[in-house]
């Protein structure tokens, strides 16, 4: 056992979440704030450190019902790091029969014999990153692929068996029109995707993008702006018959919800692994150095690679309940809002300014709601 790890001898039973993440990608984009690196010069490292930490936790956490694959972008790595990467999680975890097992993906990684290796592999979900169908902005974002690589990664999935894919796509940058949003959308539909993540372009500090938004070089939308962006692609969206079920994603049907991230957004227990990965478990958060050197250094030095741990009060907890269920279309429990006539009060006032209504026992956030989420557990003193 790793030297921190504290674990006791009983195992969690209860059925979670699993997240790895994979450092890697071919390069970095100026837009992205997650801890990645543009090389696989530590992969054999990362990957034998990854395996010591996935053997740290077996005896503790042993059920899980999804896994999610993430990064950096996993399917940089060869067919055989990734065979290495699931024999690994199959041979120190469980997971149930019909556990959702997602990986993500770049357009220019998936070639037919990459697609039918991941299907192998017992994964059943991909979440391509396509970000644009536009090459214009493919250019501006940093991205290496074209639009005609996009179609075809799809093709290729499909090809390979494949029924739940997604696919991330941003708008929100300086200039683009409204109109050639809503072209991308209706160039998405066409691809029938199962789920469709739709992220506004924000400006992560240490990013290229942060630095030249500092400089005067970049510009966000304007509130209006953003807010028109928004209700068009929920509006579009659902009007194909997607569910917009939390702020930036939408699924053609329940079923495609992903079950991985809604733990998340549920406040459901999940372990994570790999650099700067997050665990959540009862009332405890703990998170994992962001450095791929610092992580595999400490993991060959026999010590775990946590950078930090939180205890979550029971207040906190509520706020986090509240926070969470205010980014999704199931709400938050009506029992989480204080019982004070100024929550009362505050709950009736949000309710007449159509930002959240009451169904039940569930307090659900209209689409209004969804545009000032971040704000909602401040309304409330608990």
């Amino acid at each position: 056992m790793l030297s921190g790890t504290n674990q006791s001898s009983a195992s969690i039973e209860m059925e979670l979440g699993l997240y790895v993440h994979v450092p890697f990608c071919r390069s970095k984009c100026p837009y992205c704030a997650f801890a990645s690196v543009p090389s696989t010069r530590l992969k054999d490292r990362w990957l034998k450190s990854f395996i010591k930490e996935a053997n740290a936790y077996d005896k503790k956490f042993r059920n899980f019902d999804s896994l999610y694959i993430g990064g950096g972008t996993p399917t940089f790595l060869d067919e055989v790091a990734l065979e290495i990467i699931m024999l690994q999680l199959f041979n120190h975890f469980n997971f149930s029969q019909d556990s959702e097992i997602t990986i993500e993906a770049n357009p220019c990684d998936l070639t037919r014999e990459k697609t039918r290796k991941i299907k192998d592999l017992r994964i059943n979900r991909v979440n391509v990153g396509i970000q644009s169908f536009e090459d214009q902005i493919l250019t501006f974002l940093g991205r290496l692929h074209t639009a005609g690589d996009a179609i075809n990664s799809l093709e290729a999935l499909r090809t390979a068996g494949f029924n739940n894919i997604g696919i991330d796509l941003i708008y929100g940058l300086q200039g683009q029109p409204l109109e050639d949003w809503e072209k991308t959308l209706k160039q998405a539909l066409e691809l029938q995707p199962e789920h469709i993540s739709c992220y506004q372009l924000t400006f992560e500090k240490g990013t290229q993008f942060w630095r030249q938004k500092e400089k005067g070089q970049l510009s966000q939308l304007r509130e209006e702006e953003e807010c028109n962006f928004f209700r068009a692609t929920s509006d579009i969206l659902r009007g194909s018959g997607y569910i917009h079920y939390e702020i930036s994603n939408y699924a053609r049907e329940e079923a495609f919800c992903s079950s991985h991230n809604l733990k998340y957004w549920r406040h459901i227990p999940y372990l994570g692994l790999g650099p700067s990965a997050h665990s959540f478990y009862s009332s405890s958060r703990w998170w994992n150095v962001r450095s791929v050197r610092n992580y595999c250094n400490l993991l060959e030095l026999e010590q775990i690679p946590v950078k930090g741990r939180e205890e979550l009060t029971e207040e906190q907890l509520k706020i986090e309940k509240i926070w969470l269920g205010s980014r999704t279309m199931n709400g938050f429990e009506l029992d989480l809002i204080p019982d004070t006539p100024e929550s009362s009060e505050m709950l009736s006032r949000l309710i007449e300014s159509d930002i959240l209504e009451v169904k039940g026992d569930r307090v659900i956030p209209t689409l209004n709601g969804f545009m000032v989420a971040d704000h909602i557990p401040s309304c409330f003193s608990v």
